[in-house]
């Protein structure tokens, strides 16, 4: 029988249908082998480069494999960005154009207890039909029901009070899903990762979109720098926030409309 979750079109009437009733979608066979294999293999240095400052930060306990910010010049992300994953629908999710929250991933391993796995959405305050943030995830090993595949507990993107437990694990359903695909969800949506019971890594890559005017958890354009910025396509400069800065002085203020950081356009 059809999975009701996943889908291989980018029909945005069924987009529309699946997100409102569930909160939640799965479109498969998104990303080839070979681009999976290049994002896998950058996790390994990126995760030690993180995982050495969360131990010396005093913050290692409930952050294992888990890296956040993967945002960089000379990695898979700039690649990865310029792809356009499920661009439309996420424009239209959000009613127009949008920039990048966060890019991470997880790599969920046996018997490790990460906060990811804590019942929990990604917006910390309730938007309800107001959508700031959709999230989406990159399945980079297949997702099972033994290796952790994510809990999502369908419909409560409708509602703002937090799941109790036996609630949420007793009818959340579990997004079971093909090495490859991508996962798009309500940001309002409470989940939980799941636990892994095997010897093998369950890694995804973790993002979010939102509205130009809602803060990035990074300053990525001062991250990249200005003059890097200067050297991409105006579809990743939309994306990476290029085009909906803060000034941090009078002089970056005062500038001719074409100059400004906060571009028409943004919301």
């Amino acid at each position: 029988m059809k999975n009701k979750f996943v889908y291989s079109a980018t029909d945005l009437t069924t987009f529309d249908k699946i997100m409102a009733d569930y909160g939640w979608i799965i479109y498969e066979d998104a990303l080839d082998a070979n681009f999976i294999e290049e994002i896998t293999s950058s996790l390994v240095k990126a995760y030690e480069v993180r995982r050495e400052i969360q131990i010396a930060n005093g913050i290692g306990a409930n952050m294992n494999g888990t890296l956040h910010h993967l945002v960089e010049r000379d990695t898979f992300t700039l690649k990865f960005l310029d792809q356009k994953y499920c661009a439309n629908q996420i424009k239209h999710f959000l009613k127009g154009n949008y920039i990048l929250n966060s890019l991470g991933a997880v790599i969920n391993l046996k018997d490790d207890r990460p906060y990811v796995q804590n019942i929990h959405r990604d917006v910390r305050s309730f938007t309800g039909d107001f959508k700031v943030m959709i999230q989406m995830m990159i399945i980079l090993d297949d997702f099972t029901l033994e290796n952790g595949a994510t809990y999502f507990l369908s419909g409560s993107h409708k509602k703002d009070d937090r799941p109790d437990d036996d609630y949420f694990y007793n009818n959340a359903d579990r997004a079971v899903a093909k090495k490859g695909s991508i996962i798009l969800f309500d940001s309002n949506l409470w989940h939980a990762a799941g636990k892994n019971n095997t010897n093998e890594k369950r890694r995804t890559l973790t993002m979010a979109f939102t509205r130009p005017f809602f803060k990035q958890q990074l300053d990525y354009p001062r991250f990249l720098g200005y003059a890097f910025g200067e050297t991409l396509n105006e579809d990743l400069r939309q994306v990476l926030g290029y085009n909906s800065r803060t000034p941090e002085n009078l002089d970056e203020y005062y500038q001719p409309v074409e100059k400004r950081m906060y571009q028409p356009g943004q919301g």
